[in-house]
């Protein structure tokens, strides 16, 4: 199937940055029978043709959901590690019964093919953005994992490539799609709580290391293709550590400090709860235990730190609701749910307001793949489309550079940049290895 496209402030911190500066409408609330790959099976067609770039935990979850899925066919796979790439074609192979699934080791190689629709990036978070550029620019529509750009120019490059490209982009960020978070929202919206004031996103306690794991021989490019899995980011030795997934929480590969782990998904639900899909807030103060931020409203955004069990009490969940914890309190109440699929609401009596739905875990990708597919063929915006994902994280990013610069900051959300402080400006942006 293919279609057309158009031509805490510490001084650490602070040391560090001196020595590194040189965002839908709510609803559906049911899940569709199809969201779950009831459908009979379409005429060849219709079929959607997939590759994957990037095979590990996080995409072989993501994939065994799109192979369930009868007009999605995968038919390749692209990972710098030997390893991975067989795991990725032995999984596809062993769903569909053939040796059909061809493997890559640059994934550049994977988008020259005329004969793939859509791609699934699940990279790590440095190559995130520039995969999905190159996908588009290839005429591929993206599902992308999040956090979808390392950086705020980075998701701005990411709306304004797919805008210009006409390709479909779906974000990550599939808890717009998982039914008790959009009933909570519902709820919010619905007025029933009143004025909206306070939106608490949860968001991992942050970290910022800048440090180098112990140099170790590197590898055979055949085996881990040690500078393809840098890419963009700075040169740093081998360790095979970090292609182990031990690679969070330092700067040059992860996003935010941590914090856009979490805060893509619970910034992005907080902006949809009070219809702010295109905008964010203009005031970033971080605290103690957590960043205060602040709209041109007035509404209130508290990113939550949390440590683990992530379930432990704490001043605003309250509840043990599994992973990735949102509440909207409003003047006459509040709702609250997370990942175990419960919602709480204050008060009782708001329980019968709440929209029926099904209780699913919120790690759940089945229908947020389905509402990407759906696009890929109808050509509509998809439920966390480019221009969704940059404000929420543009959000989530100044929310993290005010934490790393241990200040209050101001931010312009037209322009999309701070007021009065050239170093969070820099920030940004960050220099891209030419790896290639």
């Amino acid at each position: 199937m293919r279609h057309g496209s158009s031509s805490a402030g510490d001084h650490s911190r602070r040391r560090f940055l001196q020595g590194s500066l040189a965002a839908a409408a709510v609803g559906p609330w049911i899940v569709r029978a199809s969201a779950l790959g009831g459908e009979k099976k379409p005429a060849a067609s219709e079929r959607i043709t997939l590759g994957v770039i990037g095979i590990g935990p996080r995409a072989t979850y993501d994939l065994k959901a799109m192979l369930k899925l009868p007009d999605v066919r995968c038919v390749a796979i692209a990972d710098v590690q030997a390893q991975r790439r067989q795991a990725g074609k032995q999984l596809v192979d062993s769903h569909y019964g053939n040796r059909d699934c061809q493997t890559y080791r640059d994934f550049r190689q994977l988008l020259e093919r005329d004969d793939i629709d859509a791609v699934l990036i699940a990279t790590g978070d440095r190559w995130h953005a520039p995969a999905s550029l190159l996908a588009a620019q290839a005429g591929k529509d993206v599902y992308c994992e999040k956090p979808c750009g390392i950086t705020i120019e980075l998701c701005q490059q990411l709306d304004e490539t797919f805008r210009r490209t006409q390709r479909i982009f779906q974000a990550g960020t599939q808890r717009r799609s998982v039914p008790n978070f959009q009933a909570a929202v519902h709820l919010a919206r619905s007025g029933k709580l009143g004025r909206i004031h306070t939106l608490v996103a949860s968001v991992y306690e942050p970290v910022l290391k800048n440090d180098w794991l112990p140099a170790q021989p590197t590898p055979r490019p055949e085996v881990v293709d040690w500078n393809l899995w840098l890419g963009p980011a700075p040169w740093r030795p081998y360790n095979q550590d970090y292609v182990r997934g031990r690679w969070r929480g330092y700067w040059d590969f992860d996003s935010g400090a941590r914090i856009l782990d979490w805060g893509a998904h619970t910034v992005d639900l907080c902006q949809w709860a009070i219809g702010a899909d295109d905008t964010m807030p203009v005031e970033y103060e971080p605290q103690q235990d957590k960043i205060v931020c602040r709209y041109a409203n007035g509404v209130k955004l508290v990113l939550q730190f949390l440590k683990k069990p992530f379930h432990d009490r704490n001043p605003h969940f309250i509840h043990r609701l599994g992973t990735c914890p949102v509440r909207f309190v409003g003047d006459q109440g509040w709702v609250e749910t997370g990942d175990n699929g419960e919602i709480v609401v204050e008060p009782r009596s708001l329980q019968k307001e709440l929209p029926r739905y099904k209780r699913v875990r919120g790690i759940d990708v089945r229908a947020h793949a389905r509402n990407f597919f759906d696009c890929v063929k109808s050509r509509q915006q998809p439920v966390t489309n480019a221009r969704i994902m940059r404000h929420s994280h543009i959000a989530s990013h100044a929310a993290a550079l005010s934490w790393v610069l241990g200040r209050k900051l101001r931010f312009d959300p037209i322009k999309e940049q701070f007021l009065g402080n050239d170093e969070a400006n820099r920030l940004r942006s960050r220099p891209q290895r030419r790896w290639s």
